[in-house]
């Protein structure tokens, strides 16, 4: 018995080596024939016009009039007499062409333009009445028909609908153009194996302007594959992969679709050239003399040196919330043209940067990608071991994901000895002028976190006490008191060699209590709290960690 099953094993194990090497050699033979269609990085660049196909053109059949429809066999022809004959009825073109109105005989319709149904009616009612019988025709439904949608379409098929409808609403059908493979500038429209035209879309982004085609029941929507493309960025409104019409085209051409902005007077110009990558810069009124081809990028940017700065002032204050200064000015100086008002904090002044929200953002980063790697390098010694290892780290990946959530707020802590002449100001600095605070902000792991009225000579065990005392999972090591000027000072409780005068809480302050970490892992258990600390410190948040 055991031999037979010993046998059976190890033909299970041969059968799943050879299908594992199977579906590896596919997988290898695929990626073999993948072709790199330009040099662009479209992966992360958008197509221009991508996202026009989300299903709001497909479901939208309308019956409206067009004068130009040419009148085809199904199509159905409403008839209205009346006066010396009343007659009430809809026709339907026969395959001849013809409606069939009794007394009056057979009208030929096939081919026959909208504009003119009523008039062809009506002559040849009269043939057979005189004038006292008045005539109505009208085009009530359109012929229903089939349209073949073929080429780099995500969904290759037929697709049924109305002949007035639109070209896009057959693409959408098929749910839209494969993305960097099928073409926005050349669709083909096809009828009995002959181009009778061929349509471009950016003419419809940029001026909304679409050819209402009539279709017919087996014609061929044949989109093309992409052929010249350039990737443009930097001072533009439209940074996006754009399609050019044919193989090359002026930058003064490309102008008109992606809308540089005001600032933009320069352009860069990378391209291949003898296998080499070759960056050229050119001054914007050089642009009708510049030609791009398939795989350039264009990078539009301005050299203007600017000599201001526009910063933003909110809190208690009286005047704008965003201001123009020039390069060069402090605080002090934007401080002193500032109207304050009697409830404005001037002791405590925040300012917050966006380079320096930058770096936080990059550190804590560094910590996180050591934490990811410091938990997956973890040895265990025994099974249960990793099982508690496996947990772990599911929590951690957890915990790293909510933290790069977190926006860290780039405070420059200005003491009350700083000198604020010294501090100069940089572009998009945000200047908070807070209002005379007389409440303490108690968060993190007590039981019942809240915003408590100032109590003089109050320390921060009292406060912690008036919120129902410490959390079961408060770190009694990790307590942050946030100065309303957002210093910060570490407080352990219990430590009686702690400085008391640096601890004194004043109105305006918050106090964090951290968590504590359930992991026997002290790398982790390090690495962890550090970021805990750094996330409270920078975005003035206690996040938990598992």
């Amino acid at each position: 018995m055991n031999q037979v099953v010993s046998i059976l094993m190890i033909k299970v194990i041969g059968l799943v080596v050879f299908f594992s090497s199977f579906l590896f050699s596919v997988e290898v033979s695929l990626s073999g024939t993948m072709k790199d269609k330009s040099q662009l990085s479209v992966d992360s660049r958008a197509y221009f016009g991508e996202k026009i196909f989300q299903g709001n053109f497909k479901e939208n059949q309308q019956f409206r009039y067009n004068p130009d429809y040419i009148l085809n066999v199904g199509d159905v022809i409403s008839v209205k007499l009346w006066g010396a004959y009343e007659y009430i009825a809809d026709h339907v073109i026969d395959k001849q062409g013809n409606i069939f109105i009794p007394k009056v005989g057979d009208i030929h319709l096939l081919g026959l333009s909208n504009n003119k149904l009523k008039s062809v009616v009506s002559l040849a009612v009269k043939r057979t009445f005189n004038n006292n019988v008045y005539i109505y025709a009208d085009l009530k439904q359109y012929q229903p028909i089939s349209v073949f949608v073929s080429g780099s379409v995500k969904k290759i098929g037929l697709y049924k609908g109305l002949s007035t409808d639109s070209i896009l609403q057959f693409i959408d059908k098929a749910d839209g153009i494969l993305r960097g493979e099928g073409s926005y500038r050349h669709i083909s429209i096809i009828r009995n194996k002959q181009l009778i035209k061929d349509i471009d879309l950016y003419k419809f982004l940029i001026n909304g302007q679409i050819d209402m085609f009539q279709f017919q029941n087996g014609d061929v929507i044949l989109v093309n594959s992409i052929k010249n493309f350039i990737e443009v960025d930097g001072d533009v409104n439209r940074p996006y992969i754009f399609e050019l019409l044919h193989s090359s085209a002026t930058v003064q051409d490309i102008m008109h679709f992606i809308i540089p902005k005001s600032t933009a007077n320069q352009f860069m110009l990378t391209k291949w050239k003898n296998g080499q990558e070759v960056t050229e810069q050119y001054s914007l009124t050089e642009a009708i003399n510049v030609n791009v081809t398939k795989g350039a990028k264009l990078r539009f940017f301005s050299n203007y040196y600017v000599n201001n700065l526009e910063v933003e002032i909110i809190g208690e204050h009286k005047g704008s919330k965003k201001v123009i200064v020039r390069k060069g000015t402090t605080l002090y100086e934007l401080l002193s043209k500032v109207k304050f008002t009697v409830l404005s904090d001037i002791k405590n002044i925040r300012i917050y940067r966006k380079s320096v929200a930058s770096t936080q953002k990059q550190l804590v980063e560094i910590m996180l990608q050591d934490l990811e790697a410091r938990t997956f390098t973890s040895d265990s010694s025994t099974v249960e071991e990793a099982n508690i290892r496996n947990k772990e780290s599911t929590m951690v990946m957890q915990f790293v994901e909510r933290v790069r959530k977190i926006e860290l707020l780039g405070q420059i802590i200005i003491g009350h000895t700083n000198n604020l002449e010294e501090i100069y100001l940089e572009e998009g600095d945000r200047i908070v002028i807070p209002k005379y605070s007389n409440v303490v902000v108690v968060q993190g792991e007590v039981n019942i976190p809240n915003t408590l009225t100032y109590r003089k000579n109050y320390t921060i065990d009292d406060y912690i006490n008036d919120c129902g005392g410490y959390g079961e999972r408060a770190n009694m090591d990790k307590i942050l008191l946030i100065k309303a000027n957002g210093q910060v000072v570490q407080y352990s409780s219990g430590d009686f060699f702690s400085d008391i005068s640096s601890l004194k809480v004043d109105a305006g302050d918050s106090i964090l209590v951290l968590g504590k970490i359930d992991s026997k892992n002290i790398l982790i258990l390090s690495s962890v709290t550090q970021i805990l600390y750094q996330v409270a410190v920078g975005a003035a948040v206690v996040l938990r960690a598992f």
